[in-house]
């Protein structure tokens, strides 16, 4: 049985790498969100967002469809989750947020790449600002393009430290956000 530490440390040697704007990631993710609401409790899920560089047309990202699941709590989550979303298929992680922490999965294909990154988020989570940076980038193509070139450039200069290719992101996703009012 695989400890937390191992789990988090093969998780962390995970590269990044960019894929050009797949189409067909739209489909992916419609494609989780109906096997989402199939099978966790409707009383536990009460909305699915597709979110992050996945959801916005023509950006350049990394081939993981990112969505944003409303939980009625993280402590239900937590409780009900793991055991309906399972290894191979599903890492159940606690991720550290503010004073507290949030759920977050990654789903992975048979193959063992990353397909989608599931975090799940109440209702008055700071996460949902998420959608705020997706719909700016829709709205504002140039935005849209110095993000994807930031993007790039990080991946160049990060390719083994998924820590360090996000945190090079942050002033740029806190710049959108100020601009789209949040």
């Amino acid at each position: 049985m695989e400890t937390l530490e191992e789990k988090i440390e093969r998780v962390l040697r995970d590269r990044v790498e960019l894929a050009p704007y797949d189409p067909t990631w739209l489909a992916r993710f419609e494609e989780e969100k109906a096997h989402l609401l199939s099978c966790l409790s409707d009383r536990l899920v009460t909305r699915v967002e597709h979110y992050g560089s996945t959801a916005v047309p023509g950006m350049t990202a990394k081939p993981v469809v990112d969505m944003l699941v409303e939980v009625a709590s993280h402590e239900w989550a937590d409780e009900c989750v793991p055991s309906i979303l399972q290894p191979p298929t599903y890492d159940y992680f606690r991720r550290p947020l503010d004073d507290g922490h949030y759920p977050w999965l990654i789903k992975r294909n048979a193959a063992g790449r990353r397909t989608h990154h599931i975090h799940m988020a109440e209702k008055d989570s700071r996460l949902w600002e998420g959608l705020a940076f997706r719909d700016h980038l829709r709205a504002h193509p140039d935005d849209a393009e110095a993000y994807r070139e930031l993007k790039l450039r990080l991946a160049e200069r990060h390719p083994g430290d998924r820590i360090a290719y996000t945190e090079g992101k942050t002033d740029f996703v806190n710049a959108i956000l100020a601009k789209a009012g949040r």
